[in-house]
């Protein structure tokens, strides 16, 4: 079943828990062979460096900061992943960037899925990449650990 998956596409942002869905997208990466593409999306009112009026303290965008976080998670699994820094609606740049790339499975984690209220009539990240995907979709068990 795995062994048609060269090209894995997985979101993430700084938190503990999309560090888990980028541990398991690296080591699925590492089993089939495949490449690894991380996405980060930040608003330019985000990022680690933003300064107090507004600006940035470093020309680069501010999900370089993250990726270079998750990019650890990918190099201690012996792979060298595609860096996407993105801005937008986290599903949508997902969704976009694993059509750029041909992505034959795209993983997120299960945060927002289980929560009440507004956020679940809205719909969640996962929810939305399930439904748009081009490709398979892993919804990872990031939550029961928090």
């Amino acid at each position: 079943m795995f062994d048609n998956i060269e090209t894995i596409v997985v979101g993430a942002d700084g938190s503990s828990t999309a560090a888990r869905a980028v541990e398991a997208a690296a080591e699925l990466a590492r089993l089939t062979g495949g490449s690894l593409h991380i996405v980060t999306v930040l608003q330019t009112e985000q990022g680690p460096n933003r300064t107090a009026t507004g600006g940035y303290t470093d020309p680069g965008h501010p999900a370089d900061a993250v990726l270079a976080n998750l990019t650890e998670i990918a190099t201690a699994r012996g792979l060298e992943p595609v860096l996407h820094p993105s801005g937008g609606e986290p599903a949508d740049a997902l969704v976009k960037i694993a059509e750029d790339v041909d992505a034959d499975l795209i993983v997120v984690g299960n945060k927002g899925m289980k929560e009440k209220g507004v956020r679940r009539v809205l719909g969640s990240i996962p929810n939305s990449v399930a439904h748009n995907a081009p490709c398979s979709v892993l919804i990872v068990d990031t939550i029961s650990e928090e």
